[in-house]
């Protein structure tokens, strides 16, 4: 070290003595790392280069060479002080034989023996490995629930009242008003509500309505998680999932969500058991206690309750046979359709629902609209069903702008109470503005005189003293546009006597005969079960017909909405990527493009799919289907987790597209908006109505009429 020493006094004499302290550090302590000359130059290279501003590049790589070998000679391996080079290899084992005939002095380290004896105290590791059993005990006794996903993501704040929690604790709040003020929801960075507030009067129903995104599902679920205060004495219920299908019956399983009547039955039966079991006697407790729960089921009509159960089972299109069904034989949408009769049968006091008629067809979403306006108690219903809205709600909650504002009336009341004071609002502004600048322009004027000085500096503290001119929020206008295509001769898409089953025994089509031209506007329509997505099927020619024939026309090209649409994205990508890898070989700024058309812009189509609310993957959906340039379209469902505007102005697009259009649709507005055909799918057949939904409906309600 004293030889590198030498030689970087010696080659730069005026160097620093701070930068000289700190490389003769670096070779000390780290000589080993330096493999190559290059190595050591990258190391201190440019800071010799600063040191002496004489010297070059080459100069310094020289001087680095030579620091290099220096460092390798002192190096090498030494024993006892002497420098000893290998001539051949050493083996070690050879010599162990000596090692104990060698002197402590003499022998290497190589061959010393390691006492491998533990350093570790036993006590303390047995003390240690008796806290971790025990640790591990008690997580076994206690596993970790999973999170729920909504929890996790979605956060609220409230400020409450301190009169309401008093009355709470205190047990003696006995209103059915619910207020919840001042409070603030945001979803991951997101803020979705900021000092919103709303008040739920006891008996009224109330529609939430508002643009897809805004967090009107989040709020609903942070209501029923108890994560927004509401009176404890209130009970609420969230139709939100499906109900678990095992051996239990469909009514049976409608039945049993009253506790209280399921409670007070099973004690009767085991009561009934004791008595009639061979030596117990008589028991005078157990008699007493029998006439009391007689008593008690008289009072909440137990009797009555398979009946009721039954009719809300109908009403909702289970038949007799399905009722008594296992709710394992039902698919994911009659799950729900139990769940929903469930929340119906429980009658809580506050009932939440979101888009309830997204499960139903026509005629049970007729049949909701009679039952829920005989409602008793509150409820709280998202829906972006317009008609369903004026039948069902007396008020209209509307979230825009981060919080919630609240109209009297249905629908249709709201709509042109909104439209009026956005109209009043604009006239406002407007006249504001104008004497905003009325006065600016006599401030401008005389700024510089003299002797309007005094009038000036009073026009300009007027100006300070006006409320801010704020213009009018408008929600961005929704358009929705399909790509061109190019017309085709007749015959388009035709179905000649055809006849389907599954089954030889359960027929679901016979002899149909049905065709769509590039005109059409057809909406088809039935009971659940019925057949409606089986047809379809068989229209895109995914299921091949048993007799009969299916022709298309050779130059079609379907485009297809399922009402599964969500399934079918992929949840872990962004609606840009996701474009990108169905149709590759476009920019960024193409997609966008494309998705922006959807009203899917901005930072949501560079958010993953998953974050984005159901209407939103919706619109992702449409992307995806006009991105392959269909001339027909069959839509099943198309309208489900849309927003009012959104559907109008699907209806407008679906107007406007030059190919076919073949929908499957309970949604009423869009059918009389695009539609000019009705297929009813009935008795394995399919018929076409000359008066169209008009028609359809005094069908539905003469059958509704009938059950009753």
């Amino acid at each position: 070290m004293a030889a590198c020493e030498e030689l970087l006094t010696h080659a730069f004499p005026n160097i620093d003595e701070e930068v000289s302290t700190y490389v003769k550090g670096l070779l000390e302590d780290c000589c080993d790392d330096f493999a190559t000359a290059d190595d050591l130059f990258d190391a201190v290279g440019v800071m010799l280069l600063q040191a002496d501003g004489e010297k070059t590049e080459d100069d310094i790589m020289e001087i680095c060479q030579k620091l290099h070998s220096l460092l390798a000679s002192d190096s090498g391996v030494s024993v006892n002080g002497q420098h000893r080079v290998l001539d051949a290899p050493v083996q070690i084992g050879s010599i162990s034989s000596g090692l104990s005939e060698m002197s402590e002095e003499d022998s290497s380290i190589w061959l010393k023996k390691k006492d491998m004896g533990s350093k570790v105290d036993q006590k303390k590791l047995v003390k240690a490995e008796a806290i971790r059993q025990k640790k591990l005990d008690k997580r076994s006794e206690n596993p970790v629930k999973p999170a729920d996903t909504i929890l996790e993501t979605a956060s609220a704040s409230q400020q409450i009242n301190r009169k309401d929690a008093k009355l709470d604790a205190s047990g003696t709040n006995r209103s059915y008003d619910i207020r919840i003020e001042n409070f603030d929801i945001a979803f991951g960075e997101r803020v979705l509500m900021t000092g919103a507030s709303i008040h739920l009067i006891a008996g009224r129903r109330y529609g939430f309505v508002g643009r897809n995104g805004l967090g009107k599902t989040t709020l609903l679920k942070m209501i029923s998680s108890n994560q927004l205060m509401i009176p404890s004495h209130i009970s609420v219920l969230h139709v939100e999932q499906e109900v678990v299908g095992d051996d239990t019956l469909a009514l049976q399983s409608v039945l049993e969500c009253d506790e209280r009547r399921e409670g007070l039955l099973r004690e009767e039966r085991q009561l009934n058991a004791q008595l009639n079991t061979p030596g117990s006697g008589t028991d005078k407790d157990v008699s007493a206690r029998l006439s009391e729960i007689y008593r008690e089921l008289e009072e909440i009509e137990a009797d009555k309750a398979p009946a009721r159960a039954a009719v809300i089972l109908a009403g909702l299109g289970f038949s007799s046979e399905g009722q008594s069904r296992p709710t394992r034989e039902f698919s994911g949408g009659w799950r729900m359709r139990l769940a929903l009769a469930r929340a119906l049968f429980t009658e809580p006091d506050l009932l939440l629902l979101d888009e309830p008629t997204n499960m139903l067809d026509m005629k049970a979403i007729i049949w909701l609209e009679n039952y829920l306006q005989n409602w008793p108690k509150t409820i709280f219903v998202v829906s972006h069903d317009r008609l369903f809205l004026d039948a069902v709600a007396t008020d209209i909650l509307h979230i825009h702008s981060q919080r919630i504002d609240c109209y009297r009336g249905n629908y249709e009341v709201f709509h042109k109470t909104r439209e009026e004071r956005l109209k009043n609002q604009q006239r406002e502004y407007e006249a504001q503005k104008q004497y905003r600048d009325h006065i600016q322009v006599f401030i401008d004027r005389f700024r510089y005189n003299a002797n309007r000085a005094s009038q000036v500096q009073s026009k300009l503290k007027l100006l300070d003293k006006l409320p801010p001119l704020v213009p009018v929020a408008k929600e961005t206008e929704v358009v929705l546009k399909f790509p061109e295509c190019e017309k085709l001769s007749p015959p388009i898409l035709q179905l000649d006597e055809l006849t389907f089953y599954y089954c030889k025994d359960q027929p679901i089509f016979n002899k149909i005969c049905i065709n769509a031209n590039m005109d059409s506007r057809i909406c088809i329509v039935g009971d659940n079960g019925a057949g409606k997505t089986t047809l379809l099927k068989i229209l895109l020619g995914d299921l091949e017909p048993v007799k009969g024939i299916r022709h298309g026309h050779r130059n079609l090209k379907i485009g297809y909405f399922s009402q599964h649409h969500v399934d079918q994205l992929e949840m872990n990508v962004t609606s840009v990527e996701l474009l990108a890898a169905r149709f590759p070989g476009k920019n960024s700024e193409y997609y966008r493009n494309q998705l922006g058309s959807y009203g899917v812009s901005g930072e949501l189509a560079t958010r993953p799919v998953s974050s984005l609310s159901g209407g939103q993957k919706s619109r992702v959906a449409f992307a995806v289907l006009s991105l392959s340039s269909p001339n027909f379209l069959i839509l099943d469902e198309p309208t489900n987790h849309l927003d009012m505007e959104t559907i109008e102005a699907l209806g407008e697009a679906l107007k406007k597209f030059k190919g076919g259009v073949i929908l499957v649709s309970h949604d009423e507005r869009l059918i009389r908006k695009v539609c000019k055909e009705l297929w009813v799918v009935k008795d394995k057949n399919v018929v076409s109505l000359e008066n169209g939904i008009d028609e359809y409906k005094e069908l539905v309600n003469a059958e509704l009429q009938a059950q009753v």
